[in-house]
């Protein structure tokens, strides 16, 4: 009798122990595609954003390139008699000018550009919550 009693504790206690790990592990899986669908959603994000950019950078070296082209032939035209070649220098040093400002503009961008940020985070405390809970 003592032994079925023994056999039923560690029965009633393997059970404990099964069904414990199966609500840790339903839980985990519940993390898990949790942080899967913040991953999707900021991948998206960040798709729809860089596209974005993209699309603005576009409309702008257009623009920017006609506004360029017309000025230049304008300040040529009005410039013409007096000096042509101070016109077209003046110009230039401008354009260098703005070209360096927009290079100073997107090199600032790409330094401060971060990728799934919020993912990242979320990730870092996840492991941080699961070593706090395995030590």
């Amino acid at each position: 009798m003592s032994t079925s009693v023994g056999n039923l504790n560690s029965l009633s206690t393997l059970n404990v122990v099964s069904s414990a790990s199966k609500r840790i592990l339903s839980r985990l899986l519940a993390i898990a595609e949790n942080r899967l669908e913040l991953l999707t959603l900021e991948v998206r994000e960040e798709g729809e954003r860089l596209l974005h950019a993209v699309l603005l950078a576009l409309g702008l070296a257009v623009f920017g390139l006609l506004a360029g082209i017309t000025l230049t032939i304008g300040v040529v035209v009005v410039f013409w008699e007096h000096s042509p070649w101070a016109a077209l220098l003046v110009l230039m040093v401008l354009y260098i000018g703005g070209a360096a400002w927009a290079y100073s503009r997107l090199n600032h961008l790409r330094r401060e550009w971060e990728t799934l940020p919020d993912t990242l985070d979320q990730l870092k405390k996840d492991r941080q919550c699961m070593e706090t809970l395995l030590h």
